[in-house]
């Protein structure tokens, strides 16, 4: 979902009559084309939110913006008050809320709060307190003052404000060449009371590249892009070989016979996480008759592997692997083979899941011959 989409779907949930997105004014009219196709679907959307009976059908309108953010909401004001007049009245009435699409994750309370404050005090913005300290600095970067931040506010959007009042605000702006950085400070230009109310840390505007990934993640009902993959392996148990299962070292008078360590658990992680990610499997990947890989450490292998998968812009999501072993007791082990696969893995341990089971006395497991296991690991798009 966009971020103006995404906006957009909020503001009909609030029951608002009217909507103007303010679009860039190079190429204007296919970004009004593009902003009206994005809000289809919308008209007549959720109602629930503000006070005073059901909301009329919702209409969504696009006009170029300014050069300037100051200049983009004042056009989007006259376009306001043009559909206000059009529609048989006079300017319109009530509040405005203005909201840059750059924070698509504002709630749907939120809205509703600054509306009402704004209702109420006649300005309202929501605000955040600092949380690190403050200094002044000057233009060579040395500091000069500290500043107290218990009285220092990070301001958010939507700001709401009556509408006469911040369209007088603009225009004596727009008269006097007064530029400011929001609608809140043209307020304050004109000697107007503006009122606060608690802001929200997900209300986060996007800036770089890295914010577009946290607001994807934080979309209603959203949840990872999951891919799965499946994988087994199994290694004969011989005599002179060291026993090592998800990266412990277990004490036995056996170990795992393999061109690597024959780290049967961690192969088997290693193969379920390149098929979820169509990478082939560990034979091609780490191949036997390839020297460099005689006796490797499983966990580097593993390792690497979470490289490829960073490569193809995947990261692992979790996993759940079993091992099939009649001889040793593997249960004293699990907990320390879970810590290291997560660790190699980057993710939490909660998201790791490793069980043993034997065989019984049944086929090539059940009568100590070897060690098996199976895994099964998900990974999403990073």
């Amino acid at each position: 979902m966009s971020l103006l989409r995404r906006c957009l779907v909020t503001v009909a949930a609030l029951g608002a009559r009217r909507i103007v997105v303010t679009v860039p004014p190079g190429d204007a009219e296919t970004w009004i084309e593009r902003a009206v196709r994005l809000a289809e679907g919308l008209a007549g959307g959720l109602t629930k939110g503000l006070p005073g009976g059901p909301a009329e059908a919702l209409a969504v309108h696009a006009v170029a913006g300014g050069e300037t953010r100051q200049a983009s909401v004042r056009n989007g004001l006259l376009a306001l008050r043009e559909l206000g007049r059009g529609a048989g009245g006079d300017d319109p009435g009530g509040v405005v809320l203005v909201h840059d699409a750059a924070r698509p994750c504002a709630s749907l309370d939120l809205w509703i709060r600054v509306a009402a404050e704004a209702e109420r005090s006649g300005a309202a913005v929501p605000v955040l307190p600092s949380v690190d300290s403050l200094k002044e600095v000057d233009d060579t970067g040395t500091v000069v003052a500290s500043v107290d931040r218990a009285r220092i506010m990070r301001v958010q959007t939507p700001q709401g404000f009556r509408f006469a009042d911040l369209l007088d605000a603009h225009l004596a702006a727009q008269a006097s060449r007064t530029e400011r950085t929001d609608d809140a400070a043209l307020f304050e230009f004109a000697g107007r009371r503006v009122a606060t109310v608690p802001g929200e840390e997900a209300n986060v505007k996007v800036t770089n590249p890295e914010d577009l990934a946290r607001v994807a993640r934080s979309s209603p009902g959203s949840t990872p892009r999951l891919r799965v993959g499946y994988g087994y392996d199994i290694h004969p148990l011989v005599e002179g070989r060291r026993l090592v299962l998800g990266g412990v070292e277990i004490e036995y008078r056996l170990g795992l016979d393999g061109h690597s360590d024959a780290d049967a658990l961690a192969h088997a992680v290693i193969d379920a996480l390149l098929g979820a990610a169509g990478l082939g499997d560990i034979g091609q990947r780490f191949p036997a008759d390839e020297a460099r890989w005689k006796d490797a450490d499983s966990l580097e292998l593993l390792a690497a592997v979470v490289a490829d998968l960073a490569g193809a812009g995947l990261v692992p999501h979790n996993v759940d692997a079993t091992v099939l072993a009649e001889h040793p007791r593997l249960l004293p082990h699990l907990s320390e083979m879970r810590r290291r696969l997560a660790e190699r893995l980057g993710i939490s341990e909660q998201a790791v899941n490793v069980k043993a089971t034997r065989g019984e006395g049944m086929g090539p497991i059940g009568r100590g011959e070897g060690i098996a296991a199976h895994a099964v690991a998900t990974v999403a798009k990073a």
